[in-house]
């Protein structure tokens, strides 16, 4: 793991559309809200108005094909935006930490229609970012870059550069995500063995597993792993079942009652 320096540095951008630029100096930002943000986030009552809901519902959306493609390509400079302070920072480890930890806030739909809710001045959405800072400890230029995709109103990108950065990050330091899903969470012993495994058909330096769980599997556990998920190997009783029920090909049987 990369250290951890502490020289303050923060992100300042001169055009909302882009990318973040470094400067070298960092003005934190105090909070003055009174309540303590959690990972459960209790959003501000709002009444909204059909035309502020349609605009936070096309952003939930990502407004459409030619929108998604737009998106993803903004969303793919500020993450690596985001990966070059990081570096220069030398606390590329941390900082994807970090966005682990944002992924988890903004996965909350509550909190995510709050940030992209038109109506909600920016002064407030800035307060919620200081307290989601203060309560997952996050670094200054994380906050900071933040701050920056609030201000030039394209935080509703915050999860498509959730997923660029983790491209940009396994590219940096040759890692392989494997997604491993099972019906139960699984011991830290059996992720190392199925790390290992993916390790040895990639032959990735480094091998970062996530874990989802799914009932429906019934038993056992799937692993997603390669270019956005490409290969998979599947281990699963629901998989075992279905195999089982394609051999018994009961469509010709016919019973005598």
């Amino acid at each position: 793991m990369a250290a951890l320096q502490h020289t303050p540095i923060s992100l300042q951008s001169q055009n909302p559309s882009s990318p973040p630029q470094l400067s070298s100096t960092l003005t934190p930002r105090t909070s003055t809200l009174s309540f303590s943000f959690s990972s459960t986030f209790t959003p501000i009552p709002l009444k909204l108005s059909s035309s502020a809901a349609a605009v936070v519902t096309l952003r939930r959306n990502g407004g459409g094909a030619l929108g998604a493609r737009m998106n993803s390509s903004a969303a793919a400079s500020y993450a690596t935006a985001l990966a070059d302070v990081a570096k220069s920072n030398n606390t590329l480890e941390t900082t994807a930490g970090d966005v682990e930890k944002i992924e988890k806030f903004f996965g909350e739909p509550s909190v995510f229609d709050f940030f992209i809710n038109p109506t909600i001045d920016l002064d407030k959405k800035r307060k919620v970012l200081d307290e989601i800072a203060n309560s997952s400890t996050l670094q200054p230029h994380t906050v900071n870059f933040l701050n920056i995709l609030v201000d030039a109103k394209r935080i509703d990108l915050i999860k498509d550069i959730v997923k660029e950065f983790e491209v940009v990050y396994n590219k940096i330091t040759d890692t392989e995500l494997a997604i491993v899903t099972s019906v139960v969470k699984l011991e830290s012993q059996h992720l190392a063995q199925i790390a290992k495994q993916v390790q040895k058909l990639t032959g990735a330096k480094n091998v970062r597993i996530k874990t989802e769980i799914d009932p429906s599997l019934v038993a056992g556990f799937t692993v997603r792993y390669g270019n956005s998920g490409s290969k998979l190997i599947d281990l699963s009783v629901k998989k075992q079942l279905e195999e089982i029920a394609a051999e018994l090909d009961l469509g010709d049987i016919k019973l005598n009652l």
